[in-house]
């Protein structure tokens, strides 16, 4: 049994949202992240991604599956249920991604002050 996926996972402080670098969409690195360890229904992924539409969760993961990143498995049975899971390539995103969010947390500060330097003009 997996250990279910911690509702603040992505919290509204958390500085995936000030990454300048983009992985696919705005919601792919977020789910990558969560498929880190292991298969995930639809339903698990949408606890800590509470902030993601349904519609633009299921975007992100034609996207990510699309781009070879994520592999989608229908399992038979009553009722039939679909996993996702991050392919050999996507699991090859995990490192960058990590020391592009380190980056951005040791910039924490900095993203902010331009941020709102860059509304108030």
């Amino acid at each position: 049994m997996r250990e279910p996926l911690p509702p603040d996972m992505f919290d509204e402080i958390c500085p995936s949202g000030l990454v300048p670098i983009r992985f696919g969409d705005k919601w792919a690195p977020l789910v990558i992240a969560c498929l880190e360890g292991g298969p995930r229904r639809f339903s698990e992924l949408r606890v800590p991604l509470q902030r993601v539409t349904p519609k633009m969760l299921t975007k992100s993961l034609r996207g990510l599956e699309r781009d070879g990143l994520v592999r989608r498995t229908s399992h038979c049975g009553t009722p039939a249920r679909v996993e996702y899971e991050l392919t050999p390539l996507g699991r090859s995103m995990l490192a960058p991604m990590k020391a592009v969010y380190a980056w951005a947390g040791e910039h924490w500060e900095e993203l902010l002050d331009a941020r709102e330097s860059y509304a108030q003009r």
